[in-house]
């Protein structure tokens, strides 16, 4: 019985012991990419986060302000652009797990006055088409700022997107609408459509008869404890937003303006914020099995779900869930992998023609060592 108890000891001890060198050997791996990353032209600083099998890792590299030394840290909050729109799909999935919203809706059903303009012939566009970027609609209103866009590492853009957005408000975004063309039949033709989210946080505002902004915050912080994630930051708030650049521009460009809503890409976090996302997306609950239902499947491995990319070319990673965010100063990733319970957030105040691609290819890499360490222990 004795020896029983010994041999019990011992495999507990070496279970333990490889625990604890596999979370080591992680961590150590993060850093390695991390610090290679930031050496890579003009990205001096990034964050990262994963979260493996419940265990949590966080690492902040280099400068927000090149030789500054002032490193980010878990009280950097960061702009995470369109990375918004999976938190407005996952309140689309609670109206549908609710039965406050059905996405086969038109979504003439709630907007103010007639649109005629918003459909395709007799075919309109349906909640589901915002949903998943096949409506038709533009990427931007007003219409001018996706000419400005398209010469997005022009030094002025910043500039002339903030004029642009300057006392835009909600009256306006509707006026604007009436404006737009539909020239293809709707849930067919991939176009991404910041329009079409800002369009659902307005549904979602008729459905629950609450303001967006409120409906998101008091979510994020009774279901998943995001304390720190909001639309509109308090002044104190605004003095631990991180600086950024944009394209080749070393002198920090203004934040992204506010746009109608809010809910395409002016949300702003911390890493223990997101980490608690990536969490909550891993739980698998039933609102996010909603908004990982693929609405539109394009390929054999490529669908949309709630606003989320859905990933199933990998044959190792699985299927996967997917997001990149980007603002004139600021770019990020959000990966949700559930077969290896694995999930990763990366940001870097940098935004540039390189910067996803530098981005995706160290979270590859830890992705694929990640593998080989755990073959190992």
């Amino acid at each position: 019985m004795k020896n029983k108890f010994l041999l019990i000891l011992l495999l507990s001890s070496v279970f333990c012991l490889a625990q604890s060198s596999k979370t080591e050997n992680i961590q150590i791996l993060i850093d390695s990419v991390a610090n290679r990353m930031i050496k890579k032209p003009l990205i001096h600083s990034t964050s990262i986060a994963i979260v493996y099998q419940g265990k949590e890792f966080i690492g902040h590299y280099g400068e927000l302000e090149k030789g500054k030394k002032n490193c980010p840290d878990n009280k950097t909050i960061y702009e995470i652009g369109s990375i918004s729109k999976t938190f407005a799909g996952t309140l689309a999935a609670k109206a549908v797990c609710e039965k406050k919203l059905n996405i086969e809706d038109e979504i003439q059903k709630y907007l103010p006055e007639d649109y005629p303009n918003l459909k395709y012939g007799n075919q309109p566009i349906l909640i589901k088409h915002l949903l998943s970027h096949t409506s038709g609609l533009p990427n931007m209103l007003p219409l001018e700022a996706n000419t400005i866009l398209q010469n997005f590492l022009n030094h002025e853009t910043p500039a002339k997107i903030d004029e642009l957005y300057k006392n835009y408000g909600e009256k306006d975004f509707l006026r604007d609408l009436h404006k737009v063309k539909i020239d293809t039949v709707p849930g067919y033709k991939y176009s991404y459509s910041s329009t079409g989210s800002l369009l659902v946080a307005f549904i979602l505002e008729k459905v629950y008869k609450t303001k967006y902004e409120k409906l998101l915050t008091d979510f994020l912080t009774n279901d998943i404890a995001m304390q720190n994630t909001k639309i509109n930051l308090s002044n104190q708030e605004t003095k631990k937003l991180a600086v950024g650049y944009h394209s080749d521009n070393s002198v920090i460009t203004s934040p992204m303006p506010q746009l109608p809503w809010g809910a395409s890409g002016n949300m702003k976090s911390t890493v223990p914020d997101m980490i608690k996302y990536i969490k909550f997306e891993l739980e698998n609950n039933k609102i996010v099995a909603e908004s990982h239902q693929p609405i539109v499947k394009f390929s054999k491995e490529f669908s949309i779900g709630y606003f989320w990319n859905i990933d199933t070319d990998d044959q190792k990673l699985g299927t996967f869930y997917i997001h990149h965010g980007g603002v004139p100063r600021s770019q990020c990733f959000i990966y949700i992998i559930p077969k290896y319970d694995l999930g990763a957030f990366i940001i870097s105040n940098q935004s540039g023609a390189d910067t996803a691609k530098v981005m995706s290819e160290a979270i590859n890499e830890i992705f694929g060592k990640m593998t080989l360490i755990e073959k190992n222990i």
